[in-house]
């Protein structure tokens, strides 16, 4: 394995400034030449060994002070920051980063403040646009945002879609309708061995779908596919309709929307919310019913909000490992935040510490609503033994009141209020004064600092 060069310019000028000593004097006790000690001070030389020996011969320099992490936590912190949609293809490459670093921490540390600041600044304006209800907002969404707020505004219930996709399954199974339709368009179905879950060739008429992937989700791509063939008109329409600000908003709608086709027509309405209600939305029954996965089955139960014809109103979320949300619909009051993750107190976070097992949890959030949530772990398996496995974990709840049509609920006491966990949304815009898993202050309420006083935080959230 080959040794990491040392290149500690900031630190050898530092030293040299500490001393008093020119370069030629410095470069003299050091046992090198003025210009290579000129090179090393500005990173074009790595330190040498004869150099970190005369060091500590010399001054009593503790060579380990040449290697500290600080410029390495730099490139990462810089890395990360990059990382912001706001930087596009403009980041730099790791080399530069740690040009940066080495020869110039102090604008490394600015610009890191400076993207901090604007980070904070976008949540802020993004949060008060939210609240105002966007009326008069400035600030433009990504088109992945834009999406999601289409779906989230609209109650995850797209009817026209949703009605096309039951009537799409009324005289046989799901794979059994959308195999026949493709017979019909002289579309052949094959199986893969192939990473690529879903292709579709049009010239050739061939649909290829992975024989690495479940029969869940093998089904839910065959009925994906249908959606963009055979509902393209109502898709478009409905797309019109939305009115995107972008293409890519658009496109990812689009996605959005054939997916939506896919999981109704898995789960058609009235069938399924007959069985969510008989079943006691017990998530395991309903997938074994329909062949559908658990995620499936929790996702749609999140969607029934056909008018006249309303299930229980759920939100849904899936996490990753990280606590970041990948996908979020809510029925009810309860909403996601837009940045960061979810309040670590909420059992989805737990799930992952209880693989194959349902987590319940008794919750409060700030304005005072009572939920019942209940958790899982969702592993998704790249099909062979190389293949990556994607983990997250997924949560479905309701308002407590809907507790005694939930099979999860048996057993729990929701008339007891200390039964209930405080949670949030988000650290940034929970105002709970003494959580002991705050993250960071919440951005509307002013700081008591003492020094002389410790309790659960290093600061007070005035009330």
């Amino acid at each position: 394995m080959a040794t990491q060069k040392l290149y500690a310019g900031v630190k050898l000028r530092e030293t040299r400034t500490r001393l008093g000593l020119t370069q030629k004097a410095f470069a003299e006790k050091l046992g090198v030449s003025l210009p290579y000690l000129n090179q090393m001070e500005n990173n074009n030389r790595p330190v040498s060994t004869g150099v970190v020996l005369a060091l500590a011969q010399e001054f009593g320099f503790d060579v380990a002070e040449l290697s500290t992490g600080d410029a390495e936590r730099l490139v990462t912190d810089m890395r990360e920051a990059l990382a912001d949609p706001v930087f596009a293809d403009a980041a730099p490459p790791i080399a530069d980063l740690r040009l940066v670093a080495s020869n110039a921490p102090a604008l490394a540390r600015a610009f890191l403040e400076i993207h901090r600041a604007y980070r904070q600044g976008h949540e802020r304006l993004a949060s008060l646009d939210e609240a105002l209800g966007r009326e008069g907002g400035t600030v433009q969404a990504s088109p992945w945002e834009e999406v999601r707020d289409f779906f989230h505004y609209c109650d995850n219930y797209i009817d026209a879609v949703d009605r096309a996709a039951e009537h799409f399954v009324r005289d046989a199974a799901p794979e059994a309708a959308a195999e026949a339709y493709l017979a019909r368009r002289g579309v052949s179905v094959v199986l893969s061995d192939t990473d690529r879950i879903r292709g579709y060739d049009a010239a050739a008429g061939v649909l290829t779908l992975s024989a690495l992937a479940s029969p869940a989700t093998r089904r839910f791509q065959l009925l994906h596919q249908i959606a963009l063939i055979a509902q393209n008109d109502l898709l478009e329409a409905t797309l019109d309709f939305a009115r995107f600000q972008s293409d890519e908003a658009r496109a990812i709608a689009k996605i959005g929307l054939a997916n939506y086709f896919a999981g109704a027509a898995l789960l058609p309405y009235a069938r399924f919310l007959e069985a969510a209600q008989a079943t006691r939305h017990d998530l395991e029954r309903l997938a074994d019913l329909f062949g559908a996965s658990i995620e499936q089955v929790a996702h749609r139960l999140s969607t029934l909000q056909r008018p006249g014809a309303k299930g229980i109103p759920f939100f849904f979320v899936r996490v990753d490992q990280a606590g970041t949300i990948t996908k979020r619909h809510s029925a009810t009051r309860l909403q996601f935040a837009r940045f960061g993750g979810a309040c670590p107190l909420w059992n989805v976070h737990r799930a992952f510490e209880t693989p194959g097992r349902f987590l319940r949890q008794l919750a409060e959030t700030p304005d005072g609503v009572r939920y019942i949530s209940l958790a899982r772990d969702v592993s998704k398996s790249g099909g062979s033994f190389q293949a990556p496995i994607r983990r997250y974990a997924i949560s479905l709840g309701c308002e407590v009141k809907h507790a005694g049509s939930l099979v999860y609920a048996d057993d729990l006491d929701v008339t007891n209020a200390t039964a209930f966990e405080p949670i949030g949304i988000s650290c940034r815009i929970c105002e709970r004064p003494d959580c002991h898993q705050r993250s960071v202050p919440p951005l509307e309420r002013k700081l008591r600092v003492d020094p002389d006083l410790r309790g659960t935080l290093p600061y007070e959230i005035a009330r």
